[in-house]
């Protein structure tokens, strides 16, 4: 596999750039010790930041910054967070419309904008506790998290900046004596990838061609963790399947994660398998995400993921029936480093080669036959610390390919593709969270 041969040794010199050039923070996961250990669904968020604006145990962020104390807002046993998230991005191929391509989050190009606003309410399990966040914006609906709800319109019929989105709903259950066994129900984000949702909970402004093009956002359904060891938690997931609120089949997606967890290290390794084509239970997909975050001093820290995902595609046949048709396969990996340069200021860099051997990616992007092609992304990332819950981050991101996929100038016309795009944004994260 020639391209992916290519990939590490790109891999390999920017790792050893970005540890000499960045340092990276101390990651969430030497923080709340407790909610990593009751919540082993999760792949690398379980150790989000107490002063952060709460968030689900399961969602995956690896090597997180560790954000300025944010103001507190708890009323009795209710937990209150929220934040409020805005960018301008610069793209210099000038496309439009003016979106950037591969990006889900930080979608508009050469624009204000805003990504998101969130408000989240919780009550940690004693024994029963249960978790909401309610998001609006661009980012909730350019990826479609959870349940959305139109407000403002005549019509109900919802844009990309008048809807709601319900991202978590779930009842949690923790018996007194179940030796740290913990039981979710509902809607809750994947314990897949080394990044979350939520900005100031990541080392870059930007989200990674991993979490963006080969990972589920949320599932519907049970997901159980229970510790092994002091060191070792398993977990397991039964779920409606990728991003779906009602099952768009008969069958269920079954999910088995596991967070290993040291004092300067933690492994992460979940495995996701079950139907995902609609209307029919024909053509498995397989989903295999490990994170391996490092923390070897206080200012330093950094990660390496690596994901691999396969689905066997259906198609209906002349008598109403679904067979099984072709395979489509990817796989990555990212690697990233940051360094907390003083207590407001810090720098992280991140690099990342996705192999997308069946050309599903590159066909989106442009449409027309599927072509393989391996694609790849740089990021360096300031900052700027600038009051208790309130940062701001610059950032140069380059996206690559092997094929020219991205669209440049005023149309979308096919001779205007390039096998580049830059981007410099300025993004703007204030937030709050609960009294800990």
């Amino acid at each position: 596999m020639p391209a992916f041969q290519k990939a590490q040794k790109y891999v390999a010199l920017s790792a050893f750039a970005l540890c000499t050039t960045f340092h990276a923070a101390t990651l969430r996961a030497a923080t709340t010790t407790a909610t990593a250990v009751t919540t082993a669904s999760t792949s690398a968020d379980t150790a989000a930041t107490a002063d952060a604006p709460a968030q689900d145990a399961a969602t995956p962020a690896a090597a997180a910054p560790a954000p300025a104390a944010a103001p507190t807002w708890s009323v009795g046993p209710i937990d209150f967070s929220g934040l409020v998230d805005g960018y301008y991005s610069f793209n210099a191929n000038h496309p439009s419309p003016a979106t950037n391509q591969l990006r889900n989050f930080d979608f508009d190009a050469n624009s204000f904008s805003l990504n998101m606003i969130k408000l989240s309410m919780a009550h940690s399990p004693d024994p029963v506790g249960f978790q909401v966040d309610l998001g609006f914006g661009k980012a909730f609906s350019n990826f479609g998290l959870g349940v959305t709800s139109c407000i403002g319109t005549s019509t109900g019929v919802c844009d990309s900046g008048n809807d709601i989105h319900l991202e978590q709903a779930y009842v949690a259950w923790k018996p007194t004596k179940g030796k740290g066994f913990e039981a979710d129900f509902g809607e809750f984000v994947t314990s897949a990838g080394a990044e979350v949702i939520e900005t100031m909970n990541n080392p870059n402004y930007s989200r990674s061609l991993l979490f963006v093009q080969m990972l589920p956002y949320y599932h519907m359904g049970l997901r159980t963790s229970m510790p092994v060891t002091k060191a070792d938690t398993f977990g397991v997931q039964i779920v409606n399947g990728w991003n779906n609120v009602s099952d768009n089949n008969s069958g269920k997606t079954f999910g088995l994660t596991n967070v290993y967890t040291k004092a300067k290290y933690a492994w992460y390794l979940n495995y996701y398998v079950g139907p995902e084509n609609s209307n029919t239970s024909k053509g498995f997909r397989n989903l295999i995400d490990t994170t391996l975050t490092l923390t070897p001093t206080a200012k330093l820290s950094g990660y390496l993921n690596y994901d691999y995902l396969q689905n066997r595609n259906a198609a209906i046949n002349p008598d109403g029936t679904y067979s099984t048709t072709n395979l489509i396969h990817q796989q990555g990996i990212a690697a990233e480093a940051r360094y907390q340069a003083t207590g407001t200021v810090a720098f992280s860099g991140r690099y990342e080669y996705l192999a997308d051997e069946s050309g599903a990616i590159t066909q989106g992007q442009i449409g027309g036959s599927a072509i393989k092609a391996g694609l790849n992304e740089f990021t360096i990332t300031g900052e700027y610390k600038m009051a208790a819950g309130l940062l701001a981050r610059l950032e140069y991101r380059r996206d690559g390919a092997d094929n020219a996929i991205f669209h440049k100038g005023a149309n979308y016309a096919t001779s205007n593709l390039v096998k580049g795009q830059s981007t410099v944004e300025f993004g703007v994260v204030a937030f709050f969270g609960p009294k800990r």
